[in-house]
């Protein structure tokens, strides 16, 4: 006997972020609805002739009773169910007409970013709430000997730049040393209200309570199960479809992806460029920042091709 044909649903979802950017809009789905019960992004299945923006601004015309007028896309994510394949094809919604409510009976509320994962949502969904908490820059450290020197870029990213996801890499410090750092990192970090990763081994964690580890290349290759409780947001460099696979395994919450453009540090890298790299994220299932040679300018087209947002050191330290 052949083996069934799973049927592929199309989905575009939305992310609706409040004007304050510090909530975001969920409903509930029905309970005669398959998986009902559970919240969502509101949104639904494509017709056959839209596209993705289109597909979602007739939704959420018909669900919420709001008008898109300025969005752009956050993750599309590949879920493989029972009895079917999905493709959640998802924008972050900035601005709106319109006041939403549940014009189809549905319950909708405006959430606190940091409660989402307090809410049960379909198993599809979950890389969607990283994607939504997750800033679209991310700070990594230049290496820097003086902690004056330190404290003064770092505030000043987190002060006047507004960065609030800071990878603390300092390879050229001794244990010790990376410590001290990172204490003072973190209590920078809380000051401003920014996420800290640890760029080096997760037993860090035990003597810095930062928010999560972030881990090279070469040490995420060498494990075989997640090194961090749930609680703790787990990073990792990746620069091929491999490593992205093993990432996904280790269930990582973020991955940077390079080298996508020249960098001076690296002027002899083979480069991905952005074809490859679009390739690689679609089919990624987690938040993917751009790096190599990424500055803030990139940021639309570096969203447009499916990633998160860009990582640098050269632009956001310097």
């Amino acid at each position: 006997m052949s083996a069934m044909v799973k049927q592929r649903v199309h989905v575009a979802a939305a992310a609706i972020i409040s004007a304050d950017k510090t909530k975001v809009l969920i409903a509930r789905r029905p309970s005669g609805f398959d998986q009902g019960g559970l919240w969502e992004f509101p949104g639904g299945k494509l017709a056959p002739y839209e596209t993705g923006l289109e597909g979602l601004k007739r939704e959420l015309h018909e669900e919420l009773g709001v008008e898109i007028t300025r969005a752009q896309p956050l993750i599309r994510v590949h879920h493989e169910y029972a009895d079917k394949r999905v493709l959640l094809d998802v924008w972050q919604v900035h601005e709106f007409a319109g006041e939403p409510f549940g014009r189809e009976g549905q319950a909708v509320r405006w959430v606190p970013m940091e409660e989402l994962t307090g809410y049960p949502f379909p198993e599809a969904n979950l890389p969607i709430l990283q994607a939504v908490m997750l800033p679209g820059e991310y700070l990594i450290t230049g290496e820097e000997d003086d902690e004056a020197v330190f404290a003064e870029r770092l505030t000043r990213a987190l002060k006047e730049d507004g960065v609030r996801l800071v990878q603390l890499r300092a390879k050229t410090l001794d244990r010790g040393e990376y410590l001290a750092r990172a204490r003072q990192a973190l209590s920078l970090c809380r000051q401003y209200g920014a996420r800290l990763l640890l760029n080096g081994e997760p037993a860090l964690l035990d003597e810095v309570d930062a928010d999560g580890i972030h881990l090279t290349s070469e040490r995420l290759m060498q494990l075989d199960r997640r090194p961090v409780p749930a609680d703790k947001w787990l990073g990792a460099s990746t620069h091929d479809a491999a490593q992205l696979q093993q990432a996904a395994a280790l269930d990582c919450d973020l991955v940077t992806l390079s080298p996508l453009a020249p960098t001076p540090s690296h002027p002899d890298a083979v480069l991905m460029g952005w074809h490859d790299f679009q390739q690689h994220v679609e089919h990624a299932g987690m938040p993917v920042f751009a790096l190599g040679g990424m500055t803030r300018f990139h940021a639309n087209r570096a969203r447009a091709v499916g990633a998160q947002g860009v990582a640098s050191i050269r632009d956001f330290w310097q």
